[in-house]
C-alpha cells in the first residue's frame, strides 16, 4: 500500500510511521511526506530516510478549493492508495474528502467524539473527567468526525497539566496509528456506514486499550 503522511510542523506520528514501515514485513510503505508549510521540521526527517517530499504551500493559493485541487492531483500522480494526517493543520474541503473518502485516516488527541477541535487536553482536564486518550479514524468532511479504526486509553492524574497529559498521550498515539495502518493495509477494515470493522482484530484494534492504566 503507497501512503502519503500530510503534516505542517515535526510530524512526530509521521516518524511513527516511517519507523513502523521499515520493519519486515509491514504491508505499508511511505511513498511521500507532503507539507503545506516549506519549514516543516518533519521534511528533514523524511529526507533523511530517503522519502520523497513535497511541499505545496497554501498561502500561494486564493482559495482552499485550489490548495485542495493541487494537493489532490499530486496525490493522484504519485497513486497514492492511502492519506495519513500527522499534524496537518488544514481543513480540508468536503470535495477533497469525498474523493478520497475512506482512504484518508488521522489521529486526534482525545477520545472521539469527545473532545473535537483545538485546546483538546485542557478541556479534558477542566472537565473533570478521569480518562482520556486519542483515536485512529477515517476522514469525513465535518471536524474530528469519521469511523473509528482504534483507540487508546489515557487516564487524567490530579496534578496533570496540558503539557504532561499530551505528552502521555504521543506515546499512545505513535503506537496505535502505525496499528491502524498496518490493519487497513492488511485489509482487515471495511466500513459500514457509520461504523469501521475489523476482521481478525488483533489486541488494542477497534476497541478500548489501556496500557498506560494498567502499568
Amino acid at each position: 500500500m503507497r501512503v502519503a503522511v500530510l503534516i505542517s510542523s515535526r510530524g512526530s506520528n509521521m516518524q511513527a510511521l516511517v519507523n513502523a514501515c521499515k520493519t519486515e514485513g509491514f504491508p505499508a510503505e511511505i511513498a511521500c511526506v507532503l507539507s503545506n508549510n516549506p519549514d516543516a521540521a518533519g521534511l528533514d526527517f523524511a529526507k533523511a530516510n530517503n522519502i520523497p517530499t513535497k511541499v505545496i504551500d497554501h498561502r500561494e493559493f486564493e482559495e482552499r478549493e485550489e490548495f485542495d485541487a493541487a494537493l489532490s492531483d499530486y496525490l493522484a500522480s504519485e497513486k497514492i492508495d492511502l492519506i495519513c494526517l500527522a499534524g496537518f493543520m488544514r481543513l480540508l474541503s468536503a470535495e477533497f474528502v469525498n474523493r478520497w473518502r475512506d482512504r484518508i485516516i488521522n489521529i486526534h488527541p482525545s477520545l472521539l467524539p469527545a473532545f473535537k477541535g483545538l485546546h483538546v487536553h485542557e478541556r479534558a482536564i477542566e472537565s473533570g473527567t478521569k480518562f482520556t486518550g486519542c483515536t485512529v479514524h477515517f476522514v469525513r468532511p465535518e471536524m474530528d468526525d469519521g469511523p473509528i479504526i482504534a483507540q487508546a486509553v489515557v487516564p487524567i492524574l490530579q496534578d496533570d497539566t496540558p503539557e504532561i497529559l499530551a505528552q502521555r498521550i504521543l506515546v499512545e498515539e505513535h503506537r496505535i496509528y502505525p496499528l491502524a495502518l498496518k490493519l487497513i493495509a492488511q485489509k482487515k477494515v471495511k466500513v459500514h456506514g457509520s461504523i469501521a470493522k475489523i476482521s481478525e482484530a488483533t489486541e488494542g484494534s477497534g476497541s478500548l486499550t489501556n496500557p498506560a492504566v494498567d502499568t
